[in-house]
């Protein structure tokens, strides 16, 4: 089970001894003992005591069951206790007390996920954005050829399409953050189907109310608990922005590759910086790296959607039974996309570099240069134009000259490429 899962559920049940002591219904000097133990676990003294499996129970029971156990021994030993008392701190009626592993998981699940978007992959993605942004900037006066179904289209520069990527992960974050407000919602004190039972009717709120101010994130108890344990509707809207996220990294990934193909026999328009080499046997070759760890890495997380989706779906009466692998694939697709957003704008986009001459030598070639002509001398004959030059291996401009379509200073007028763009 995803370790931030764990910690989650191990803050749930470090406040629920806090709000049971102030109930009444668990005595202070084990709250204390339990509170303290699951500090403890929350900054990674005991990782290595959760060992389970996730693949395990559909509804995390086993994982709530070693979160009970590890912090009753602990707190047992706290108090002097050997391990495997269950005395005077025991997992089930103390540690587990006014909770279920139906209402602690998607809890911890949600909290998890809340906890690692804002804090994680948000801050990855406006590092990638801001990149982006400020290499627009940079190219803002490279003039190159668009492409429009892989074929030459008008002149863009660079600096265009790269301000389109950064856009393009502006609305990402803009869909990650959209979720949050459902992933809010906790369910804690619905206990085994929603209803509360054996639960104390103020557990829920005030354990939520004080994770929500331990985390300074505004958790509230959820608006309908039978809603929130039966269905995990937020995990499946959480993962579907990570996939757009993904859709939109890899879109922008193979257009980087693209555009830095060859660097001799392809696009060649921009310089990627030199990682590792990138053959065994072809000495000098550079692969693009990083651009293909972004790639996989989308890859990934639209397969880990696709289980996210399904589980979402099996939410059979009152409980969903596919919590654990929606939560391996949900904080997995979290990380990927955190770490290899990193990668991408610091080993990758902020050393791109323009190949100026390049850029302008694809613009001359280009018979996409013929469209600004359609306008003065007709659509039939700037077509004609375009296929003569096709055909002869000569450019847009040298056809005009020959063919004395338009004087040579109209010429340059219209097939300047800053007109264009």
């Amino acid at each position: 089970m995803p370790l931030p899962v764990v910690r989650a559920a191990a803050m749930i049940k470090g406040f629920g001894a806090e709000v049971n002591a102030g109930l009444s219904l668990l005595d202070p000097s084990l709250a204390e003992a339990i509170s303290r133990a699951a500090r403890e676990v929350l900054e990674g003294t005991f990782d290595d005591q959760f060992v389970l499996d996730v693949f395990q129970t559909g509804s995390g029971t086993s994982t709530n069951m070693n979160v009970n156990e590890v912090l009753a021994n602990r707190a047992n030993e706290l108090l002097g206790k050997p391990l495997g008392s269950n005395s005077p701190v025991h997992p089930n009626d103390h540690v587990n007390r006014c909770q279920s592993s139906n209402d602690v998981i998607p809890s911890a699940i949600r909290i998890a996920a809340r906890r690692e978007l804002s804090g994680r992959l948000v801050p990855a993605l406006s590092s990638l954005q801001d990149t982006l942004s400020v290499k627009a900037k940079e190219l803002s006066d490279v003039l190159k050829i668009g492409r429009t179904h892989l074929q030459d289209a008008v002149p863009v520069t660079l600096g265009q399409e790269f301000s389109g990527y950064a856009t393009q992960v502006g609305h990402g974050i803009r869909r990650v953050q959209a979720v949050f407000a459902d992933l809010e919602e906790l369910p804690l004190g619905g206990t085994a189907v929603g209803t509360g039972l054996n639960a104390h009717p103020e557990f829920g709120a005030r354990t939520t109310a004080a994770i929500a101010d331990a985390t300074g994130i505004p958790f509230r108890p959820a608006e309908n608990r039978f809603e929130a344990m039966g269905a995990q509707d937020p995990l499946v809207a959480a993962s579907g922005a990570l996939k757009g996220v993904a859709a939109s990294l890899m879109k922008i990934s193979h257009d980087i590759r693209l555009l830095s193909s060859g660097p001799r026999c392809g696009i060649g328009e921009i310089d990627l910086p030199s990682l590792q080499p990138g053959s065994s046997i072809m000495p000098g070759k550079v692969n693009p790296v990083i651009l293909e760890v972004a790639i996989q890495v989308s890859a990934q997380v639209i397969g880990n959607d696709a289980v996210v989706t399904l589980g979402g779906s099996l939410g059979i009466l009152e409980l969903n039974v596919m919590l654990p692998v929606m939560a391996r694939n949900l904080l997995e697709s979290i990380g990927l996309l955190s770490s290899a957003t990193g990668l991408l704008a610091g080993r990758c986009v902020e050393g791109i570099t323009p190949n100026r001459a390049r850029c302008g030598e694809l613009i001359e070639q280009s018979l996409a240069m013929v469209t600004p002509l359609a306008v003065r001398i007709g659509y039939d004959r700037a077509a004609d134009l375009a296929h003569e030059a096709y055909h002869t291996g000569k450019t847009i401009r040298a056809v005009l000259r020959e063919r004395k379509v338009l004087p040579e200073d109209e010429i340059e007028k219209i097939l300047d490429p800053r007109t264009m763009i």
